[in-house]
C-alpha cells in the first residue's frame, strides 16, 4: 500500500476503531492522512487501488464508487445460514410494516433496513404509535422483518480467511456462552456456499431457549471492533479491503 487514509470525526477525533487502524499503521511506517468526510465527497483525496481508506459505511461506499468498484452485496441473512437463525426474517417494504401496524398485530415484530445506508435503526415494533420512528422513511423503503426473540447473550465472531480471529461479548449476560461447535459449523456452512469473504464478522448469541443463533453477519469493510486487539483488528480489515481491490478492473487505478 502507498498511502493510508483514515475518517476523522473532526479537530482530529477519531472513532475507536479508526483509532486502532492508526496506531497499528503507524507502526507499521505507513504514511497516513485523516480526512473528512467533505473532502472524500469532494473528490479531494488521491485514491487509487494501492491505497487504503477506511471510516463509517458510506463514507467506504463512497470511495468504492469513486474506485469503480462494485458495491459489495449486502448479505446479513446468508442463505447457507439460515438453519442457524432459529427465528423466520423476511424481506418487504416499510409499507408492509405500515399496513401490518394499522391493522393490528398479536404479537410485536422486529424490522430493520435491508440496505447499508440506513434510514431508521432496527427495533421492535409494538403498535402503528411506534411509525413514528420511521418517519420521513420512504415507503418503498426494503426492511427485513423478524420475528422477536429472547436473547440471552451475543457475541461478535471474527473471521479472517476463513479462521476465527476472535470471540468477544457485547450484550446481555457474559456468563451464558456461546456453543462454539454452532460457529465452526456456520464458518464451514459459509465457505461451502461460496458465501463468505476474506474478513467479517458473524454476530451470534443465545437464545432464551438455549440455542445459538446467528444474530447477523458483518462485512469486514467497515466493522465495529468490541475488543480484538489492534494488529488483530487491522489484519481482519486490510484483507477485506486487499480482497476489495482485486476485483478492480480499471487499469488506470
Amino acid at each position: 500500500m502507498h498511502h493510508i487514509f483514515l475518517q476523522e470525526e473532526g479537530h482530529g477525533k477519531l472513532s475507536s476503531e479508526i483509532n486502532s487502524l492508526y496506531w497499528e499503521l503507524k507502526a507499521r511506517k505507513y504514511p497516513i492522512t485523516l480526512f473528512t468526510p467533505k473532502k472524500l465527497y469532494r473528490r479531494q483525496l488521491p485514491l487509487n487501488r494501492h491505497s487504503f481508506l477506511a471510516g463509517d459505511i458510506p463514507i467506504v461506499l463512497s470511495a468504492l464508487k469513486q474506485l469503480k468498484i462494485p458495491e459489495p452485496k449486502t448479505n446479513d441473512y446468508p442463505d447457507s445460514l439460515q438453519k442457524f437463525l432459529h427465528r423466520k426474517i423476511w424481506k418487504s417494504s416499510l409499507a408492509s410494516l405500515e399496513w401490518k401496524l394499522h391493522q393490528g398485530i398479536e404479537q410485536p415484530i422486529f424490522a430493520k433496513p435491508a440496505r447499508r445506508r440506513k434510514q431508521f435503526t432496527g427495533r421492535v415494533f409494538h403498535s402503528f404509535h411506534d411509525l413514528w420512528y420511521v418517519s420521513g422513511t420512504s415507503r418503498k423503503e426494503e426492511i427485513f422483518f423478524s420475528e422477536v426473540v429472547s436473547w440471552i447473550s451475543e457475541y461478535r465472531v471474527y473471521v479472517t480467511r476463513a479462521e476465527i480471529v476472535g470471540i468477544h461479548y457485547y450484550s446481555g449476560d457474559s456468563d451464558t456462552l456461546l456453543n462454539e461447535t454452532v460457529v465452526f459449523d456456520a464458518i464451514r456452512c459459509l465457505e461451502k456456499a461460496g458465501e463468505s469473504v476474506a474478513g467479517y464478522s458473524l454476530d451470534f448469541g443465545v437464545l432464551a431457549t438455549g440455542e445459538t443463533a446467528l444474530i447477523e453477519m458483518n462485512d469486514g469493510f467497515s466493522l465495529g471492533n468490541y475488543g480484538l486487539k489492534n494488529k488483530t483488528y487491522t489484519d481482519l480489515v486490510l484483507t477485506r479491503w486487499e480482497e476489495l481491490m482485486s476485483s478492480c478492473e480499471d487499469a488506470a487505478l
